[in-house]
């Protein structure tokens, strides 16, 4: 009884003890807040996205556009992330219609024009920006152009149809690249 006594106590404390450091070594990583929930470097770009509650939608449509190990990959990416508060500046119809098997073309499209190839600071996009004048042009991904510049201290981005959208959350970085938070969604 003794023996059953001390292996229980042993194995509670190498457990405490190993969930203390996988604890510890989580919080020694610079997360930052995205939804409610902290965003981890070590993970990637869908690992930590799946747990924000402000970007369902993108998640729902990264997963209908079958584009979850793309952005499991390797990388470097640099996205700009819509919130679901962007997402519901669409119309309904229209995001629901996209959302459709038959149109998942349509949808990895727009989906790709969000991302950016390389990882990008927003140090280094201000960089740019300031280098280019005031503006600072990028390829997407998917092709598409976006126009980044500065308003004060913020940084926006423009669409091909001349939609913009501010960065909210700035530098939220992955294993495999970051992610900026933006309130609008970008259109090719």
């Amino acid at each position: 009884m003794k023996l059953k006594s001390i292996l229980w106590i042993t194995a509670t404390a190498v457990t405490l003890l190993g969930s203390t450091y996988i604890s510890q070594a989580q919080t020694k990583e610079k997360t930052v807040m995205v939804g409610g929930a902290p965003m981890y470097p070590s993970k990637n770009i869908i690992e930590n996205a799946v747990n924000s509650k402000d970007h369902t939608t993108l998640v729902a449509a990264v997963k209908a556009a079958g584009l979850e190990e793309t952005l499991a990959g390797p990388g470097p990416f640099t996205v700009l992330a819509p919130t679901n508060n962007a997402f519901a500046k669409v119309p309904k119809e229209a995001l629901n219609n996209l959302m459709l098997p038959e149109n998942k073309a349509k949808l990895s499209s727009i989906l790709t024009y969000h991302v950016i190839p390389g990882k990008w600071s927003t140090a280094q996009i201000s960089k740019a920006i300031k280098d280019g004048n005031g503006m600072y042009v990028a390829k997407s991904v998917q092709g598409g152009e976006l126009t980044f510049w500065m308003k004060g201290k913020d940084v926006y981005v423009k669409d091909a149809q001349g939609n913009s959208a501010k960065v909210t959350v700035a530098d939220v970085n992955q294993s495999n690249g970051v992610i900026h938070v933006i309130d609008a969604v970008l259109m090719p």
